[in-house]
């Protein structure tokens, strides 16, 4: 059992298989996804190493900006919710020796989910 897979609840609402598959070029061979979140249109990808975010850009998202974030990197996070008026929710990382990271979220998306993961890969690597 990984790094994540333990929290009790908590899964995935993007097929964790897939996922691993588009990214066996990037992923190191003892690397499994663990968890992996549909944000928009972009992911957010959870191993037992670290945080992969998968930005597709342009029309077709053909085009990925693709960011990876060892958890011990990871000095705080914040996540705000939307509210009754606002559109959608925003994740924010803290990395040590860089300027935040800001993504938006959809409503949608599994922002509890997001948060315990974050906190337990962030948690468990200090």
């Amino acid at each position: 059992m990984g790094l994540l897979s333990g929290l009790m609840g908590l899964s995935s609402d993007a097929d964790v298989e897939a996922v691993e598959a588009d990214l066996a070029p990037i992923l190191l061979p003892d690397e499994p996804v663990e968890l992996a979140f549909q944000v928009v249109r972009d992911l957010l990808v959870f191993t037992d190493l670290r945080l992969i975010m998968v930005d597709k850009q342009g029309m077709t998202g053909r085009k990925r900006h693709i960011q990876s974030l060892p958890y011990r990197s990871i000095t705080m996070f914040a996540i705000e919710t939307a509210g009754s008026f606002d559109a959608d929710s925003e994740m924010t990382l803290w990395v040590s020796g860089q300027p935040p990271i800001t993504r938006p979220l959809s409503r949608r998306a599994d922002i509890a989910g997001i948060q315990r993961a974050l906190a337990q890969g962030v948690l468990a690597r200090k």
